[in-house]
């Protein structure tokens, strides 16, 4: 099937808005339902182009599959029938595959309107799953949309498959759900959520209509308030998208430090305390690394290359896995990265949550599972990372590839541990890329004449070259020697420093 099933969700949207949210973000992160299903919210589609008597009902025409979730709640009356009750009706009327969960196991705190609701879906022949919270309901959903995919559309989960969801359900921690009444979701970080809303847009008119607070409700990041409008942020969205999350949360805070030895002094040479959105701190511990470790050259061609201790993609896969699966539950520690001179090492909170196990991570023998599928979603969403297992593999490959041991991976006092090892002062063991990016692409070769690329070699050779050297190697005019130098400098190549007789010509980037 091309098309992924469209999977309509009806409740009372006010009463029942915290499982609804639950239901859009199961179908969101879990693995085998995120290939054939999407969610669907009315309260999230965008507005018909006209007027129209009850559009829930026209969205609902686009559906599949129809789950109705009942409390105590009739609804609000939209003629004869609450809006609820016309989506179930109309259901039947399209012979949709029909899901009925029924919250509490007591009836008798629900209207009397709910109860005839309940008997006349009952004398349909219906069955229906009881819950009692948002966590119960997700399981039960869970396999009745897997028994739904198989037995009516011939979609089937493998085992694997079927074990990796409830897994997940088992692992996530309610953190990320918990819904924060006193943060609207236009407290958050703008540029962010419009880059989310972009990315989860399934169709032109949700990237010209739809909200970011609405991209973030329909995968159970958020939760509506009394007015149209209002919409509140759960803890996730806030770890994800806050412009400073550990002011409320000081477990979000990264510590980094760097030392020149190979254990903790009491002198570090560097320390930063990361306090930004998920995808900001990552990309801030990054670069606070990328400042404390060294960066030795290499000539390649007519490039001075300048290489990185450690692979950068190794470094972001190590972050990445950490903020995204620690336990946010441990408001005591924070995730910390200490930079040695032979070592990185990242440890977060919380050692991996079953199945895995250190020696499955080893291996790369392990389906993803994560305590906190909606930031790990989320974070893919984004393109910061992958949902695959995969991390772990990647990094290895990264490292190996990059000249170095892989990575070695233990648990300790409560942290999950990556431990990347450095060449320790060998850098003679880091590899060239494969791909060299410098200041002289084939583009600018192509404009260089013979001088010019000597001037070059001997700027790697030595450094920097000066106009008068240039005139003595090559014999010619000072107006030739400077129309070469200042022809590097117009192409981005060298830089001018001094003044004078104390001018120099040095690589791009290397001026101080």
């Amino acid at each position: 099937m091309s098309e992924k099933l469209h999977v309509f969700v009806s409740s009372v949207q006010k009463e029942l808005e915290l499982e609804r949210a639950a239901v859009a973000g199961l179908v969101s992160t879990d693995p085998f339902l995120l290939q054939h299903c999407l969610p669907v919210l009315f309260e999230k589609e965008p507005p018909p182009p006209h007027p129209a008597s009850r559009p829930y009902l026209a969205t609902l025409r686009r559906c599949q599959v129809y789950v109705l979730i009942i409390a105590a709640e009739y609804g609000a009356l939209d003629g004869e029938r609450s809006a609820t009750h016309h989506e179930y009706r109309l259901a039947q009327e399209l012979k949709l595959p029909t899901l009925v969960f029924l919250k509490d196991h007591d009836d008798g705190g629900r209207q009397p309107e709910t109860r005839a609701f309940l008997q006349e879906i009952k004398a349909a022949g219906h069955t229906y799953r009881r819950f009692h919270d948002r966590e119960d309901l997700k399981p039960e959903v869970l396999r009745a949309l897997a028994r739904t995919l198989a037995e009516i559309f011939g979609i089937r989960a493998t085992a694997a498959e079927v074990a990796e969801g409830e897994h997940l359900i088992e692992a996530a921690s309610p953190f990320e759900a918990a819904v924060l009444r006193d943060v609207p979701v236009a407290a958050l970080a703008e540029e962010l959520l419009m880059a989310f809303n972009q990315r989860t847009a399934g169709h032109d008119a949700e990237r010209v209509f739809r909200s970011g607070a609405e991209a973030l409700q329909a995968r159970g990041l958020a939760v509506r308030g009394e007015s149209p409008d209002a919409y509140f942020a759960t803890a996730g969205a806030f770890v994800l998208f806050a412009p400073r999350p550990a002011d409320r949360f000081p477990q979000c805070e990264i510590l980094v430090d760097a030392y020149d030895d190979q254990r903790v002094s009491g002198r570090p040479k560097g320390q930063l305390n990361v306090n930004a959105p998920l995808p900001v701190a990552v990309e801030q511990a990054l670069q606070f690394i990328d400042d404390h470790t060294f960066h030795p050259r290499r000539v390649v061609g007519l490039n001075n290359v300048r290489l990185d201790e450690y692979p950068v993609p190794a470094i972001r896969e190590g972050l990445l896995n950490a903020v995204a699966h620690r336990g946010y539950d441990d408001a005591s520690r924070k995730i910390a990265v200490r930079v040695f001179s032979d070592r990185i090492e990242i440890a977060s909170p919380g050692y991996p949550p079953r199945p895995l196990t250190l020696a499955k991570l080893r291996r790369g023998d392990y389906r993803p599972c994560s305590r906190n599928p909606l930031i790990a979603q989320a974070l893919a969403t984004l393109g910061k990372m992958e949902q695959r297992g995969s991390g772990f593999a990647r990094m290895r490959d990264a490292m190996l590839n990059h000249g170095l041991e892989e990575p070695r991976l233990s648990e300790q006092d409560g942290f999950f541990v990556v431990t990347l090892p450095g060449p320790a002062g060998a850098y003679e063991k880091i590899k060239t890329p494969a791909v060299v990016v410098g200041p002289v692409t084939p583009a600018v070769e192509a404009q260089l004449n013979d001088r010019q690329k000597k001037i070059l070699r001997e700027v790697q050779k030595s450094g920097f070259v000066t106009s008068g050297w240039c005139r003595k190697r090559f014999g010619v005019a000072y107006l030739t020697v400077n129309r070469d130098l200042k022809g590097l400098v117009a192409l981005d190549v060298l830089d001018v420093t001094g003044r004078g007789r104390s001018t120099r010509y040095v690589p791009k980037g290397t001026r101080s």
